[in-house]
């Protein structure tokens, strides 16, 4: 696993795994599959600490969908509790909320992402479209070596 920061806020997590790639086994004379795969995972940091990454981006688009917090934790098959507890950090920590949560009653409830929670969640979704393509372009060269 390889970990690398491109600043102090975003941090990238390389996986290689090795995954069905033909090769004979010349001691043996016997013929193996393994075949190789790099990985990427990226998340924001704010103070040492994991902010936002993919768990937290899925559950965003899933309230932007269902427009409910419970809907998306129960999509995700997380608790109600944890759910809400990610977009209270989110909402605590960012330097704008990212979910508007309306209480219940008779008109039920729900949840909204604000105009900053669309922004980050199209930007992130964004940058990581570019790292996978990133990718996918230039993994073929490494995994020939490994």
């Amino acid at each position: 696993m390889v970990a690398m920061e491109i600043n102090p806020y975003l941090r990238c997590k390389s996986v290689f795994r090795k995954i069905k790639h033909p090769f004979t086994n010349k001691s043996k004379g016997q013929s193996m599959k393994n075949t190789k795969q790099l990985r990427n995972r990226c998340w924001i940091d704010i103070d040492g600490k994991k902010f936002f990454g993919p768990g937290r981006v899925q559950l965003l688009a899933l309230i932007e969908k269902n427009g409910s917090l419970s809907k998306a934790a129960k999509e995700m098959g997380m608790s109600y509790k944890k759910a809400w507890a990610m977009i209270d950090d989110l909402n605590e920590r960012g330097q704008h909320p990212y979910v508007t949560l309306h209480k219940g009653g008779t008109t039920g409830g729900g949840a909204e992402l604000t105009t900053n929670g669309k922004k980050v969640l199209a930007a992130f979704q964004t940058l990581i479209h570019h790292v996978e393509a990133t990718i996918e372009e230039h993994q073929a060269e490494l995994l020939k070596l490994i």
